[in-house]
């Protein structure tokens, strides 16, 4: 088991949950920035990283797409962690009289419509991450300044919970993936069946193009199981696809897939293969 494992945001964060999940007794990294993370992981700071790629409710974590991409690191694990959202403030504070709420971009756009009928004069501002915005609002100590958290950033920043499930639909779910250096022999982390990440640019931006990329998987009835685009920088109306395909990058109807892409795109990268993961519907044993 891995000692070392880094993640993005302060201690209490959503993040921290996942990587409990999966890894019990590992020394934990809190790290600032995504950017960070990958830094730690490709450079062998920290044997593992877990990051978030993907919430039900909100969409992608795009930048992380582009980190897959640009940082040493494979992918060698997944999971689905349910994201259970709370407001919390300073004791004494009530929903009437906050003015502000803080928390992550993608925390605040997951309770949206909560927000927007239930503290209807607080005005949201976006933080790093859900921890970190709690940590603030404890520092302040200001009754009109709230953060959306987990429960577990009320409790270690001694913030008192004014709601919980504020998410907008209670299917919050969160996508994670396990990384390594991908100059190690890692082991894949987590059960179920295999799965491999790729990215490619298509080499004419023609009509088909796409169809004739994808096609490569339906002849050998193989199934996608995400395709997300991304723009390739300096290049206008040219995009960048990541995909996911179920199967190992060794089975021979993968291999065969993956070299005729090779042959029809653009610097074809294999991000990784790694189980499906396993779902975690109350999160990780505290």
């Amino acid at each position: 088991m891995p000692s070392h494992v880094a993640f993005q945001g302060e201690p209490g964060a959503f993040s921290e949950e996942a990587v409990r999940c999966v890894f019990d007794d590992a020394q934990l990294h809190p790290s600032a920035t995504f950017e960070d993370v990958f830094e730690a992981v490709e450079g062998h700071a920290v044997d593992r990283a877990v990051v978030p790629i993907e919430n039900a409710v909100f969409g992608s974590v795009r930048i992380n797409y582009d980190h897959l991409r640009t940082h040493a690191v494979t992918i060698i694990g997944a999971l689905q962690l349910r994201i259970h959202h709370c407001l919390m403030a300073p004791s004494g504070a009530t929903i009437d009289g906050l003015e502000v709420v803080r928390s992550h971009q993608q925390a605040l756009g997951q309770c949206r419509d909560w927000l927007r009928a239930r503290a209807t004069d607080a005005r949201p501002e976006a933080t790093p991450d859900t921890a970190g915005a709690a940590r603030a609002v404890a520092e302040t100590e200001d009754v009109t300044t709230s953060a959306v958290a987990s429960r577990r950033a009320a409790e270690r920043y001694g913030l008192e919970v004014l709601a919980e499930g504020l998410q907008d639909n209670e299917q919050n779910f969160t996508r994670f993936l396990v990384l390594a250096p991908n100059d190690t022999d890692a082991d894949r982390v987590g059960e179920g069946e295999p799965k491999t990440s790729v990215t490619f640019v298509l080499q004419d931006n023609v009509p088909g193009a796409l169809f004739k990329s994808l096609a490569v998987f339906a002849l050998r009835e193989l199934d996608l199981a995400k395709i997300e685009s991304r723009p390739l920088v300096g290049h206008p109306g040219r995009y960048r696809f990541y995909l996911d395909v179920h199967g190992d990058v060794v089975d021979e109807a993968v291999a065969r897939a993956l070299g005729h892409l090779r042959e029809i795109t653009m610097d074809l990268q294999v991000l990784g293969t790694y189980p499906c993961g396993a779902t975690y519907p109350d999160g990780a044993e505290r």
